[in-house]
């Protein structure tokens, strides 16, 4: 599903797009005037008077808010004084379910319910759920982990290669996460179809799912079109470069997060960075975006810049530099 856009959201791509020019990228890269998809500057924030104005003065296509407590009426409000600045409340952010915790479950999809009516208020396409976590330990460093899983149930059986042992009860959570997990987002699909609000999965640090093909398995078995992935470009590279998850993952990606992380020189590990300062291919990740078709917005999930600079640097991502 493609966010709506008005004029000034196609115009504010097609300046975004003229940046990068006629010259053509390195490896017979499409140029920037060929690229088919359209993309759109967010940033998560309050829909608030301050907040918007100064998102519109950035130069700001939109917002993503994590407001989800507030009820539908007030979130039209908002919706409503987000478009007097010519933006767009694009998602909302509910982020951590407990799904896998049998005692606060059934308060978790209640909430998650609430969350999908203030995001139908808010006009957004989709809200961000982060399924459910775990601490069992031990588990795998980043650049361990080797995972195996049938292909009909996802069920792991190896997260790292040799002897498992070790990490048998971290296996069992896992298992027994993606398996509540699927169980509690079924009870909601009806809901999310109900409110026209895709339920988009993320599996930020949350120790499960971590591999590109399992997370992948993991959406994709819900065979809905309401239930679909937010994918955060920064937020696994030390499991695997971005392009493989978008390889893995393709049209079930309903949003973009944008950060950025850079290694450490041995590759393994690393620190989160402003966007464009880390170790992310970013004209690569753009060519990733253009083949899957993704047409929509690319949110940062950072601070510590200007608007004008996050801006200016999305620009540059949306040109495919």
């Amino acid at each position: 599903m493609n966010d709506a856009v008005n004029r000034r959201d196609f115009l504010g791509a097609g300046a975004a797009l003229a940046v990068a020019g006629t010259s053509l990228f390195s490896g017979g890269r499409l140029q920037a005037s060929e690229f088919k998809t359209k993309l759109y500057r967010a940033m998560i924030r309050s829909p608030k008077e301050k907040e918007l104005a100064e998102l519109e003065a950035a130069g700001f296509d939109g917002l993503e808010t994590s407001d989800w407590k507030t009820t539908p009426e007030e979130a039209e409000k908002a919706r409503k004084l987000a478009e007097k600045h010519h933006l767009k409340i694009h998602s909302v952010l509910f982020g951590w379910a407990n799904f896998n915790q049998p005692e606060a479950v059934e308060k978790d999809i209640a909430n998650v319910q609430q969350a999908l009516r203030a995001a139908q208020g808010y006009g957004a396409s989709a809200l961000l759920v982060v399924p459910c976590r775990t601490g069992v330990t031990p588990i795998p460093e980043a650049w361990e982990f080797d995972i195996a899983f049938d292909e009909k149930t996802g069920r792991v059986t190896r997260v790292a290669a040799g002897d498992n042992s070790k990490y048998a009860a971290y296996i069992e959570a896992q298992n027994q996460a993606t398996e509540a997990s699927r169980k509690a987002i079924e009870k909601l699909i009806p809901t999310a179809e109900k409110t026209g609000v895709i339920i988009a999965l993320e599996n930020v640090w949350n120790n499960l799912w971590v591999k590109p093909k399992l997370f992948a398995h993991f959406v994709a078995s819900f065979q809905c079109p309401w239930v679909r992935a937010y994918f955060d470009i920064g937020n696994h590279v030390k499991y695997a470069p971005p392009e493989q998850w978008f390889q893995a993952l393709g049209k079930l990606i309903v949003k973009l997060h944008v950060k950025d992380f850079k290694l450490n020189p041995d590759g393994r590990g690393g620190k989160f960075v402003h966007p464009r300062d880390g170790s992310i291919n970013w004209p690569s990740v753009r060519q990733e975006i253009e083949k899957i078709g993704y047409n929509g917005f690319l949110t940062i999930e950072d601070s510590g810049l200007s608007l004008e600079e996050f801006r200016r640097r999305l620009d540059l991502i949306i040109a495919g530099k």
